[in-house]
């Protein structure tokens, strides 16, 4: 499988349309003292967003099967532009930021499934781990992007234009996909009179273990990139910065871990044609379920080491989202993929919903003092619920290779 243009064309729209994705995060200290929030409250907005994320990769995933992929995948590029705009405009407190950040995440999730089914239709088995790969490294650079511009321009410009610059993202990824899929034919497979939803997918158990690894594996990574530039700016306000530039910061070190993340894909994806599916799944989850039990005790080590064990963090909690995608893709039948990732979906970004609010909840629990010292100093217990999604990501694949292994 070689890099083409149509390829580079949907990836690069990818990098402007999820731009918007993590100006939140990457803002969280700010506007949890700008808008008056507990720590609950701030990770209602990231669960907010991942519960519209969920509805809308069932509802988009389920219309790629009716009316074709690409053209689901327009239309949900064409609402998340709007969408993007209303939050910069108009995101100003706890519940206009909430109904609207749940918006975007209502409308931007047609821009994942189908576009991996697309992928799929274009490219072969063999080679398809690695676009799939490609694809999904566009969004960890989008992300990289995203905190880089919002640490940049939050100690300038504040958290208001820092919202403008990554929501004009949508946009742009919008013009750029529409011009890329211009000679694309929508394709829609029909189904035969024998199959149904609960043979193809229900009692798939390849196809429901994917799913199952698919939503422990979200569980962990949403939690992490919901709450992680929040622990580096604490990390830095122990160290005696000052919150708005631990904060900015914060987001260029979380930005370094993204860039982790689009090498993780990359590579791991590529490896997983080479040396199958599960056995990757199973060496790199183990290293980001060691890491979420570690990550939250760093905090008053010296930053390099906890920058470096960020970026393991950051490469092994991503590396297999490629590789659980493309294992769906040879599991399932075409005619019934777009309800196989709606399935995905809603399980795996459901618990990412929930994840950073239970972590938020931990959070306030375990740091008694927050209102009067303005700080979070105990972390670990927060990040270990993570690690318990992280295990039983080992666990699923772990049983899915032994019942490949079986024959």
């Amino acid at each position: 499988m070689k890099w083409d243009l149509w390829l580079l064309g949907v990836c690069f729209s990818r990098v402007f349309t999820y731009m918007v994705s993590m100006t939140y995060a990457a803002l969280l200290p700010v506007l949890q003292q700008e808008w008056q929030m507990s720590a609950a409250t701030a990770g209602s907005i990231s669960s907010g967003f991942h519960v519209g994320y969920a509805f809308s990769l069932l509802l988009f995933s389920i219309l790629a099967d009716r009316l074709g992929a690409k053209r689901v995948f327009l239309i949900s590029n064409f609402f998340t532009a709007v969408a993007s705009l209303l939050f910069a405009a108009f995101a100003r407190g706890y519940y206009s930021g909430l109904i609207l950040y749940t918006l975007i995440g209502a409308s931007i999730g047609g821009t994942y499934t189908p576009g991996i089914m697309m992928i799929a239709e274009r490219y072969p088995s063999k080679g398809r781990g690695m676009a799939v790969g490609i694809f999904i490294a566009s969004t960890s650079l989008s992300y990289a992007l995203s905190l880089g511009i919002s640490g940049a321009a939050l100690p300038w410009a504040g958290y208001q234009r820092s919202f403008l610059l990554t929501c004009l993202g949508p946009l742009a990824g919008f013009t750029l996909v529409w011009a890329t899929l211009s000679t694309t034919p929508n394709r829609v497979f029909p189904r035969g009179r024998d199959q149904r939803f609960s043979i193809e997918v229900l009692r798939n158990a390849s196809a429901m273990l994917f799913i199952g690894a698919y939503a422990l594996h979200s569980w962990e990574l949403l939690g992490m990139w919901a709450w992680t530039p929040a622990f580096l700016t604490a990390c830095l306000n122990v160290r005696g910065s000052a919150v708005w530039a631990a904060v900015g910061s914060g987001a260029y070190l979380v930005a370094l871990f993204h860039l982790m993340g689009v090498v993780a894909s990359l590579s791991m994806g590529t490896l997983s044609d080479r040396l199958g599916r599960t056995s990757v799944i199973l060496f790199i989850g183990s290293i980001s379920t060691a890491c979420s039990f570690a990550m939250g005790w760093l905090i008053g080590l010296p930053l390099g080491i906890i920058a470096v064990i960020g970026m393991i963090y950051a490469f092994s909690a991503l590396g297999d989202s490629p590789i659980l995608s493309t294992g769906i893709t040879e599991s399932v039948e075409p005619s019934y993929l777009g309800a196989a990732f709606a399935l995905r979906g809603f399980l795996g970004f459901g618990a990412g919903a929930l994840s950073p609010f239970i972590f938020g909840v931990v959070l306030d629990w375990t740091n008694p003092n927050f209102q009067r010292m303005g700080i979070h100093e105990t972390w670990g217990w927060s990040y270990s619920v993570l690690g318990l999604g992280g295990m039983g990501g080992v666990i699923t694949p772990y049983v899915l290779h032994r019942r490949y292994s079986l024959g």
